[in-house]
């Protein structure tokens, strides 16, 4: 193991860290926002919308990110709409999670109860005021679960980003053991960059579950 080699490649992987986290970060919270509608449309099955959510999320699940990058990076361009290679790599982040996210919000939105939605009826309220005041509270406190899991996860597809050239912590390391053919280095940095991004992310996804899950924000 040369630590002069794992020294000189740091600035290289500082700049694929920074890539990585921002990727995910966009990503996270374009899918986050694509799946809560995507669930919202499916749980009070709006007419036509409803049936367009379904199959997106079912097309977004059963089809591999590395496909979808593929189409939208080397397809796309043959239709005339050309886009760069991290431009294709976010809107492929959401698409893939959106979908996994909109299936975990159903599942959270499918647990509030009846009830609480025929008192809110009972009350006047109209779709959206029940999705925002009693359907979607709720139903997002019972989805931390699958939102944690989905979060993990998104952040863990990044690394398919290498196939489209974008310069983030895999291709980092591609790159370097192409080039110097140091795998021992190269892969035990990929590995801590990874541990600092993950780690972080995993303890405050536990204690985000635990406060939802109890009850105890404010205390």
């Amino acid at each position: 193991m040369d630590w002069t080699i794992i020294q000189q490649a740091l600035p290289a992987y500082g700049h694929g860290f920074v890539l990585t986290v921002w990727l995910s970060l966009v990503g996270i919270i374009g899918s986050i926002i694509v799946g809560v509608i995507a669930s919202l449309l499916q749980y009070f099955k709006t007419p036509i919308l409803s049936q367009i959510a379904t199959a997106y999320v079912e097309l977004a699940r059963n089809t591999p990110l590395l496909i979808q990058l593929f189409f939208l990076y080397y397809a796309f361009p043959v239709i005339g709409w050309r886009m760069s290679s991290i431009t294709a790599g976010i809107i492929g982040l959401i698409f893939l999670g959106g979908g996994y996210m909109a299936e975990g919000f159903t599942g959270g939105f499918q647990g509030v109860t009846d009830s609480q939605i025929n008192s809110g009826e009972a009350l006047g309220m109209n779709r959206f005021q029940l999705a925002r005041y009693i359907v979607f509270p709720q139903g997002f406190a019972l989805s931390m679960p699958a939102l944690a899991a989905n979060v993990i996860f998104l952040i863990k597809e990044t690394s398919i980003f290498t196939v489209i050239a974008i310069p983030e912590l895999t291709n980092t390391a591609l790159d370097l053991i192409g080039m110097y053919y140091r795998s021992n280095e190269y892969l035990l940095m990929l590995v801590i960059g990874y541990a600092i991004i993950m780690i972080p992310v995993i303890l405050l996804l536990n204690w985000l579950e635990r406060k939802v899950r109890y009850g105890a924000f404010g205390d």
